[in-house]
């Protein structure tokens, strides 16, 4: 790039004034300043481009990368999956009383007694109704407030009583 010292820049100055004039020159230093504003602009717009691009190709290769492990991953679960369904077929071979393999039927399943167990239901729970956090016996003792009081009830109970009254 160029070496510009001040005594260059002073030089550059004194030129510009004599050859613009006094009167040009402040617009002619505005509009220059423009230029190279709008020129670092579109260097930092280009630089910003580039680095997006480069961002945006390791992204896809990374994606790649854990794709291919993806992959990988579940074609070693599905061997193992289908190597624990033989080991568990010859385990279990002899547990029914034939020699045949579990195949997966239904009938297998109420053979085997899946239906004799009731499904789950929760006792004495309705779940549309809030239950309360505090019982009402502890709220008695305690001293706790149990109905609610309005504001006006509230002002009335807590207003001091007036002098005059107790004379």
């Amino acid at each position: 790039m160029i070496d510009l010292g001040i005594s260059k820049l002073a030089l550059i100055g004194a030129v510009a004034l004599i050859v613009i004039g006094p009167e040009k020159l402040p617009r002619v230093a505005r509009t220059v300043g423009a230029l190279l504003g709008k020129a670092q602009r579109y260097v930092a717009d280009v630089k910003a481009e580039v680095s997006r691009s480069m961002d945006l190709e390791e992204l896809k290769k990374m994606k790649e990368s854990v794709e291919s492990a993806a992959r990988d991953v579940e074609s070693s679960v599905q061997s193992g999956a289908s190597d624990f369904e033989k080991s568990w077929s010859e385990a279990t071979a002899g547990l029914d009383g034939s020699s045949t393999a579990y195949s997966g039927s239904s009938d297998a399943l109420n053979a085997i007694g899946a239906d004799t167990y009731p499904s789950y239901r929760h006792p004495k729970k309705n779940w549309r109704i809030k239950q309360k956090a505090m019982p009402q016996w502890f709220k008695a003792r305690t001293g706790v407030r149990t109905r609610t009081q309005s504001g006006a009830a509230r002002v009335a109970r807590f207003r001091p009583r007036s002098t005059s009254a107790s004379r």
